[in-house]
């Protein structure tokens, strides 16, 4: 059974800094690629940021390339996002997932997936 927990949301002011963790459980944490979404209220849920299982390899949504950066630490079973030069706009819940290769790792199906964290931004 496969669990993911997020944690490090809260509120923040633009232009501050949030990083979110994602603990994962089972065996397979370091052999997987894990992603970061997010969903605002009315808005549909949309790819931030993707890694790949040894961290050699990430990919961004525009929306937030050069000010976050997703990161893994294998040994810790956890994902991080690093969240810097928060906008309001980057108010949502954010969640973390599990999915196997990077073909396209900011389209393709995620199997697993966390409660989500809420972050807010405030102007």
């Amino acid at each position: 059974q496969v669990q993911l927990v997020e944690s490090g949301g809260g509120l923040v002011q633009a232009g501050g800094s949030l990083r979110l963790s994602c603990a994962a459980s089972g065996r397979a944490f370091s052999s997987v690629t894990m992603g970061w979404f997010r969903q605002a209220p009315g808005k549909e849920r949309e790819s931030v940021a993707a890694i790949n299982w040894n961290g050699g390899r990430t990919v961004y949504a525009d929306s937030v390339k050069g000010r976050f950066t997703i990161s893994r630490d294998n040994a810790k079973n956890t994902v991080y996002l690093q969240m810097n030069s928060l906008k309001p706009e980057d108010t949502a819940v954010y969640y973390c997932a599990r999915t196997w290769g990077f073909n396209d790792p900011l389209n393709q199906k995620y199997d697993y997936w966390g409660q989500g964290t809420q972050v807010t931004v405030s102007s």
